[in-house]
């Protein structure tokens, strides 16, 4: 079978069933749950998976799910990836009222475009034809929120990551994948392209960190307490004035939210506790602007004679994509949009967890289009649905037809010339190195 014939059998099947595919990101869309939550979502991608007659394993990460393609055959190994998880807008209109869940970073997109790589190519019977495996993963929890709901599952014995990726490595889920790939639409219809197939991403820590004082009447006797708040401020300070130590080639992001504030206003504030995150597209600037961070919580607490206590988690690594894979899905691009359309890189300071598994092997991270106002803002929409869910299911369809054709040629072709950042046992080295608590 000649490789343009693939491709067009699984087209002509993406446009027979585009109502469906539509429909299912539209139902996700409504029901948004955030990470390690997302029970109704998995539930429904899984039984849809399992009507393919895909094998399913369910709740692969506290949720979650992952469907098994062409277990028969030898070959490399694809993971397309969709994530589960909606962030927390309570001003968008459209957010779940009780909890705030609103899925305004285009989670539910991702996940239909999972769905319809499979549908597509398991209705159309290409995937028989093609030399290896291909599994779609489901995977929870890459917005980084919650945090306490998280500690408390880690508690708990449940989770041992907050990422839904960082958990999958962690359990084994990508040992035998060799490829992974996921698209991620952005609003960039004002730039005047409609995709981009390699982006650039940060990694980050996230940090807890709660300041100690003692607690007094605010009105009576302040100088006989510790103001924990003020200890908040002093460290917020001294990050911002720490911002011209940041080179401009580093893209160090720092932003803070305090999670505590205090207990009573006619009291000084004694427990005070806040959220941070700090970001760069490298990991020694990571290292280096984490340090500057802790040093200004350190020398809070000693102007203010209390106590502050840090927890660092392991956040995000720096994304790497690979060349090979984002030419591959630029000229699919290039088969439904004009060449002006199709741009070969987009930097961006946002960071995604397939960043980690960007460090061992070779991803795929395009963004595509289909919305319009702020990724994670109450003005964010889906304006094109064409462009949201049928084209990129289109371009990853034929992508993957490409890299497993003819003996996987392609395939093989981008796993021989990748070259690690890392392996998988010093990742999680990392991760276990820079998990820690730190008193001051």
């Amino acid at each position: 079978m000649d490789i343009l014939d693939l491709k067009n059998r699984v087209i002509e099947e993406i446009d027979r069933e585009r109502e469906r595919y539509i429909g299912i990101g539209r139902k996700i869309y409504k029901n948004p749950e955030t990470g390690f939550k997302e029970h109704n979502t998995t539930k429904l991608i899984a039984d849809e998976l399992e009507a393919l007659g895909l094998r399913v394993d369910r709740n692969i990460a506290v949720t979650g799910c992952r469907g098994y393609g062409n277990e028969h055959k030898k070959g490399p190994k694809i993971a397309v990836m969709g994530e589960l998880d909606s962030v927390i807008c309570h001003e968008h209109k459209d957010c779940n009222s009780e909890t705030g869940a609103m899925h305004a970073c285009g989670h539910n997109i991702q996940v239909a475009v999972m769905y319809g790589v499979a549908s597509s190519l398991i209705k159309s019977k290409v995937l028989d034809e093609l030399d290896g495996q291909v599994d779609f993963i489901a995977v929870p929890s890459e917005e980084y929120i919650e945090l306490d709901f998280r500690e408390d599952l880690k508690n708990k014995g449940e989770l041992h990551y907050y990422s839904g990726k960082q958990e999958l490595i962690y359990k084994g889920a990508f040992d035998d994948v060799s490829i992974s790939m996921m698209v991620h639409n952005f609003p960039i219809y004002e730039e005047n392209f409609k995709t981009a197939t390699k982006i650039s991403g940060t990694g980050f820590i996230g940090k807890k960190i709660k300041f100690i004082g003692k607690e007094t009447h605010a009105g009576g006797t302040p100088y006989k307490g510790i103001n924990a708040l003020n200890m908040a401020n002093i460290a917020i300070n001294s990050m911002h004035v720490q911002r011209e130590t940041f080179k401009d080639e580093d893209s160090v992001r720092i932003h803070q939210i305090i999670t505590k504030g205090g207990d009573a206003v006619n009291s000084v504030p004694h427990d005070v506790q806040m959220e941070t995150c700090i970001r760069a597209n490298n990991i020694s600037a990571l290292k280096d602007a984490n340090d500057k961070v802790n040093r200004c919580v350190e020398g809070s607490a000693l102007i203010m004679n209390g106590n502050a206590v840090v927890s660092d988690m392991p956040g995000y690594l720096p994304m790497n994509p690979d060349a090979g894979l984002a030419n591959i899905f630029g000229e699919n691009a290039k088969m439904f949009y004009s060449e002006e359309d199709v741009l070969s890189y987009y930097n961006t300071t946002a960071s995604f967890d397939i960043g980690d598994l960007s460090m061992f092997m070779p991803i795929l991270h395009p963004i595509t289009s289909g919305i319009e106002g702020g990724l994670h803002g109450r003005d964010y929409k889906i304006v094109n649905e064409e462009d949201a869910y049928i084209i990129p299911i289109k371009i990853m369809a034929c992508t993957i037809i490409d890299l497993l054709f003819d003996d996987a040629k392609k395939g093989k072709e981008i796993i021989d010339k990748f070259v690690p950042i890392m392996t998988k046992e010093e990742y999680l080295k990392y991760l276990k190195e820079n998990e820690r608590i730190i008193n001051y």
